[in-house]
């Protein structure tokens, strides 16, 4: 192979639901149109962009921000295993979930409710008594 030989292109419509990012390409062609996927950097507007290899797409998901690149141009939509060589995934780790037990306040063992005699302190404090 040459180098002046020239890269294979797609759509980025397509690509997106090659590589499984989208559920239908009507889908794919909307997320695009929307302004949610960037090609390098540039936000895409057209679905007919053409991406090629080593093209870095941004998308905007619902709950998540996915960076992909481009390793190759699919001939088909296939399953996962197959969609999954379309691209590495460059995004940053998703974040630890936390439990719900470490959402709620940690109070010191002994110190529960305020004394009356510590409510009236305070309420005089806030005061200015």
């Amino acid at each position: 192979m040459s180098d002046t030989a020239p890269k294979a292109r797609q759509r980025l419509d397509k690509w997106l639901w090659f590589a499984r990012v989208a559920k239908t390409r009507t889908l794919a062609a909307k997320l695009v149109s929307e302004g949610f996927v960037r090609v390098n950097g540039v936000r895409s507007d057209v679905p007919h962009k053409l991406v090629s290899q080593n093209d870095v797409v941004t998308i905007a998901l619902e709950r998540a921000v996915r960076v992909l690149r481009v390793q190759d141009c699919g001939a088909r939509r296939g399953p996962y295993d197959e969609a999954r060589l379309l691209y590495d995934d460059l995004s940053p780790p998703p974040e630890a979930a936390v439990a719900p037990e470490m959402l709620q306040a940690v109070r010191d063992s002994g110190s529960g409710r305020p004394t009356k005699k510590q409510r009236r302190e305070l309420s005089r404090f806030e005061q200015g008594d």
